[in-house]
C-alpha cells in the first residue's frame, strides 16, 4: 500500500480506511496459503492411505515359470535360509525334530492376536514375516508380538513381487518396513521373506539378484521348507497333514495369519502344535534355528578336534559363545541399526520359548528372548523418530479417511437431495406463478423510488440511466455518488439531462460505503416502495412494473429480481451465466415457496420503505447487506418474495482475480449474516420460522456441502489415476449427466438459449474449483476472526442496454 501525497508534495497519513485495506491485503495471503494447504494435507492423506493400501504404486504381478540356471545348484538344493555371510552364499537347513513356525502377511487384526494367544497358552514362538503397510496400520499387534518373544521379519511394505522391482523401489520397499517397525516396536530386524516365495528351488534368475543385493546389506532371506497350503482354506485336517515334515526331519513352516480369511488355520493351529510335540519336535525361531545348526556345528568340530565347550566365558545368565556371535553374522546388521544381540544361554538352543535348564528366573528368561529374537535390533536416533512419526502419520491416515468417506457420502446426498428438491419445487413454482389466473392482487401502477448507489461508475452509469429512462413504470431515480473520483456523480447529470430524464437527483457524500449509500437514499426517497439496484446494472423496460406487482400482497415486505449477466460472451462470463441461471435463480425459486429466501441480489430488488426503515436499514455489520437485510426481514415478519420477470443485467466480473474478489466477499458476508442472526434458530413466531427452516438450508447448501463438495473432486480423480479409471469417469460422467440436466432444466424456465451449456463440463473441471477454493478460503477467514472491506471491483461498460444485450 503506498502513502498519498498531498498537492504540495507532502506525504499525509493514511485514511482509516487504507490503514483497514492494508491490514486486510497482509491478511489475505497467509490465509490462501492455509486454504491451499488443508487441500493438499488432504491429498497427502489420501495418497498415504492408498499406498498402504497398495492402491498407490501398487503392483500385482507375480513372476513364475522363470529359468534358474544362473543361481547356483547348491542354493537351488540347500535349506530355507539362505545367508551371505562375508559376501558368500550359504544355506541353513532346520535341524532334526525342529520346527521353526512362520506366519506371513500379517499383522491382521482379526487373526493375528488368535494366533499370538494359541502360540503363547502353547508355550511356543514364532516367526513372523510382516508386511510394512500392515505394521504401520496396527502397531500394537506388532508392539505384542515382539514383547511375548516372537521374532519379525520383513515381507516388504506394500507385498509386491520385488524381481519385477527397480533398485531404489527395493530399497524404499524395506526401508519403509524397517521404519513402520521401528515406530511399532522400537526394533529392527534382519529377517526377509520375499512375497510369493516357497522354497529354495523356485529361486530363477530374476529374483536372484534381488536376493544377493540384500544379502549384501546384511539380510537373511527365509524360505519354507513345508507349506501347509492354508491360503486354500482346505480343511483343517489337510492343513495339519500338509504341515507336518516328513521323516521326522526339522522344516520351515509356513502359515498365514493375514491376506484373507484365516479361521480354518486357527482352529488347525493347535491341534498341530500338539500333535508336533507328541512326535518330539521343539518349536524355535529363525534365529534359533541358526543358533541350534551353529552350536551342533560346534560340538562336531569339538569332537573331531578332541576338545570341549565353547571359547565365551562364563557369566551369570550363562554364557556368551560363538554361536550367538555367528548368529549375529549370518543375520547380519546391513540397513538395520545395530542395536543390542541375544545372548546364548549355556550353549544350547531349546526353542520352546522357556528358560533351558540349568537356567532359572529372570535373566534365564531374558536370556532365551534374546536367543530367539537374535535378528533384532534396537532402533535408536533418526530411524527410531522417523517410526514412531509415520505411525502417528498412519494413524491419522486410518481415522480420516473414514471420517471423509462418510463426509463424501453426507455430501453426495446432500447435493443430490439439493437437486432434486430444486427440480420439484421449481416446477411447482413455475406452474403456480405462470398460470392465466395467478395474481399478486390488483395492479401496482403509482410511482416507486430507484436507488443507485455509485462508487466510481463512470463506465457504466449512463447505460444504467438509459436503461431507467425506458421504464415503463413512473419512477424518481436516486444516484447516490459515494465519494467517488471519477466523476460519476457529472456523467450522471450529463446523461440525464441528454436524455431528458427530470426525474433523476443526484446525492453525493464522502465515501462511507454501499450500505451507507443505500441508507442515504432511501432517507431521499420520496415513494413508499423503494428499488435498489447497483451502479453497473442495466434494467429491461417492464423491469420495475414486474418487479413491484407482488407488493400488492400486504404480506410482501422485498422483492428479489431475475438477475442476469450481461458480459456472457467470454469464457468466465458463460461460466457465471450458467451459474445464475441455474445456481440462484433455481435456488430462489425453491426458497420462495419454502418462504425463506436469504438473499435479494443487490443487482435487482424492491422494498417497502417503511420495511427498510423497520430493521434499522442496510447495516454496515456485514459485508453481505443484502442477505443480513433480507434475513432482518424475514425476522420482522415480512415475506420475501421472487419475481423470475423482472429482469436486469449486471457486468459479471471479467477476470479470474476480479471473480475471486467478489465472491470471496460474498461468501463472507454470507457467513457473517448468518452469524449476526443465529438468535433466529431459537426465536419464536417469524424469525423462528426462518431460524428453524432457511437458515439450515442456506448452511447445508450454501457452506457445508460446497466446502466439502471438494470431496467428490480428489476422490474421483485419485480413482481415476489409482483404482478403476473407467468406473470413476463413468461415475463423474453420470454426476454431470444429472447438474446438465438440472442446468436445461433451468434454462428452459428462463428461456435461455441451451449452447452455453457445452461451457458446463469446463467449468466443472475449472470454474467450480476455483468456487471451492473461494468459500474454503472464506471459512478460513471467518475462523480466524478476520475482517475484509469492500472491495470496488473494475467495470467496462459493456453491457449497455437490454436491447444490447445477447441472448
Amino acid at each position: 500500500m503506498t502513502t498519498p501525497t498531498s498537492s504540495r508534495g507532502r506525504r499525509r497519513a493514511p485514511s482509516r480506511i487504507e490503514r483497514a485495506a492494508g491490514r486486510a491485503a497482509a491478511l489475505q495471503k497467509p490465509r490462501v496459503i492455509l486454504a491451499l494447504l488443508i487441500l493438499l494435507a488432504l491429498t497427502c492423506v489420501m495418497l498415504l492411505d492408498g499406498y498402504l493400501r497398495a492402491e498407490v504404486g501398487g503392483d500385482n504381478r507375480v513372476r513364475s515359470g522363470a529359468s534358474s540356471s544362473k543361481v547356483p545348484d547348491k542354493i537351488l538344493d540347500g535349506g530355507p535360509i539362505l545367508t551371505f555371510r562375508g559376501g558368500q552364499a550359504t544355506t541353513v537347513s532346520v535341524p532334526s525334530k525342529t520346527i521353526a513356525l512362520t506366519f506371513d502377511d500379517g499383522p491382521n487384526p482379526t487373526w493375528t492376536p488368535q494366533v499370538l494367544k494359541i502360540l503363547e497358552e502353547n508355550d511356543v514362538p514364532g516367526t513372523f514375516f510382516l508386511v510394512g503397510s500392515m505394521v504401520s496400520r496396527y502397531p500394537s499387534i506388532v508392539k505384542s508380538m515382539v514383547q511375548q518373544g516372537n521374532e519379525v521379519g520383513i515381507h516388504t511394505f506394500t507385498h509386491v513381487d520385488l524381481s519385477y522391482q527397480s533398485d531404489a523401489r527395493v530399497n524404499r520397499e524395506m526401508q519403509q518396513t524397517q521404519l513402520a517397525l521401528a515406530g511399532a516396536a522400537g526394533i529392527t530386524t534382519t529377517l526377509f521373506r520375499a512375497p510369493y516365495s516357497s522354497e529354495t528351488d523356485a529361486i530363477d534368475n530374476y529374483s536372484w539378484p534381488v536376493y544377493q543385493k540384500l544379502g549384501k546389506e546384511g539380510y537373511t532371506s527365509v524360505f519354507v521348507d513345508t507349506d501347509s497350503d492354508d491360503w486354500k482354506k482346505p480343511g483343517v485336517s489337510k492343513i495339519i497333514k500338509w504341515a507336518t515334515p516328513k521323516k521326522n526331519k526339522g522344516a520351515s513352516v509356513l502359515f498365514h495369519d493375514a491376506g484373507g480369511e484365516r479361521s480354518q488355520t486357527i482352529k488347525a493351529l493347535p491341534t498341530y502344535i500338539k500333535k508336533m510335540k507328541a512326535k518330539g519336535y521343539t518349536f524355535t525361531t529363525i534365529s534359533g534355528v541358526i543358533e541350534k545348526r551353529n552350536a551342533t556345528n560346534r560340538q562336531s568340530a569339538a569332537a573331531s578336534n578332541g576338545t570341549s565347550g565353547t571359547s565365551g566365558t562364563s557369566g551369570t545368565g550363562g554364557q556368551t559363545g560363538t554361536g550367538v556371535a555367528e548368529a549375529g553374522a549370518l543375520a547380519g546388521t546391513g540397513n538395520a541399526p545395530t542395536g543390542e544381540g541375544g545372548t546364548a544361554p549355556n550353549g544350547e538352543s531349546g526353542g520352546t520359548g522357556t528358560a533351558p535348564n540349568g537356567q532359572n528366573g529372570q535373566n534365564g528368561s531374558a536370556s532365551t528372548t534374546a536367543r530367539l529374537q537374535a535378528a533384532h535390533r534396537t532402533a535408536t536416533g533418526m530411524t527410531l523418530y522417523e517410526g514412531k512419526a509415520l505411525i502417528v502419520a498412519v494413524a491419522i491416515a486410518e481415522w480420516a479417511l473414514p471420517v471423509l468417506s462418510y463426509l463424501l457420502l453426507v455430501v453426495g446426498v446432500a447435493v443430490m437431495g439439493r437437486f432434486g428438491m430444486m427440480l420439484l419445487i421449481a416446477r411447482r413454482h413455475y406452474r403456480q406463478r405462470n398460470k392465466r389466473r395467478f395474481s399478486w392482487g390488483p395492479t401496482v401502477t403509482g410511482p416507486v423510488s430507484v436507488i443507485v448507489p455509485a462508487y466510481n461508475e463512470k463506465e457504466c452509469i449512463a447505460n444504467t440511466l438509459e436503461s431507467l429512462a425506458q421504464s415503463t413504470h413512473p419512477i424518481e431515480v436516486i444516484v447516490v455518488d459515494d465519494g467517488s473520483t471519477d466523476g460519476t456523480s457529472e456523467i450522471a447529470r450529463a446523461a440525464a439531462d441528454k436524455l431528458g430524464m427530470a426525474n433523476v437527483r443526484v446525492v453525493r457524500q464522502e465515501n462511507a460505503g454501499k450500505p451507507a449509500a443505500l441508507n442515504n437514499g432511501v432517507r431521499n426517497a420520496t415513494y413508499d416502495i423503494v428499488i435498489m439496484m447497483d451502479g453497473d446494472t442495466v434494467f429491461e423496460p417492464d423491469a420495475v412494473h414486474q418487479l413491484v406487482q407482488p407488493f400488492a400482497d400486504p404480506e410482501v415486505g422485498a422483492v428479489a429480481g431475475n438477475a442476469k449477466v450481461g458480459n456472457r460472451n467470454t469464457v468466465i462470463g458463460a461460466w457465471q451465466h450458467i451459474e445464475y441461471v441455474m445456481g440462484f435463480n433455481l435456488d430462489r425459486r425453491m426458497y420462495d415457496l419454502l418462504r425463506c429466501m436469504p438473499t435479494i441480489p443487490g443487482a435487482i430488488g424492491a422494498f417497502r420503505r417503511d420495511a427498510v426503515l423497520q430493521v434499522g436499514g442496510m447495516s454496515e455489520d456485514t459485508l453481505a447487506e443484502d442477505t443480513d437485510i433480507t434475513i432482518a426481514m424475514h425476522r420482522a415478519g415480512w415475506r420475501v418474495v421472487y419475481q423470475e420477470h423482472a429482469k436486469a443485467w449486471t457486468e459479471a466480473p471479467g477476470s479470474l482475480k476480479q471473480l475471486w474478489s467478489q465472491r470471496y466477499r460474498w461468501s463472507y458476508g454470507t457467513m457473517q449474516a448468518l452469524w449476526k442472526h443465529r438468535k433466529s434458530l431459537t426465536d419464536k413466531g417469524p424469525s423462528g420460522r426462518f431460524g428453524r427452516v432457511g437458515m439450515p438450508l442456506v448452511v447445508l447448501f450454501q457452506i457445508v456441502t460446497p466446502v466439502f463438495a471438494p470431496l467428490i473432486d480428489v476422490f474421483t480423480v485419485y480413482s481415476m489415476i489409482f483404482v478403476d479409471f473407467e468406473a470413476a469417469l463413468l461415475a463423474w460422467l453420470a454426476v454431470l449427466g444429472i447438474q446438465l440436466a438440472c442446468a436445461a432444466y433451468a434454462f428452459r424456465l428462463d428461456k435461455e438459449r441451451y449452447r452455453y451449456l457445452l461451457m458446463m463440463p469446463l467449468q466443472q473441471l475449472a470454474y467450480r474449483q476455483m468456487m471451492y477454493l473461494v468459500l474454503i478460503h472464506s471459512c478460513i477467514t471467518a475462523l480466524t476472526g478476520g475482517r475484509l472491506r469492500w472491495q470496488k471491483l473494475k467495470r467496462t461498460g459493456e453491457v449497455g442496454t437490454p436491447a444490447g444485450v445477447s441472448g
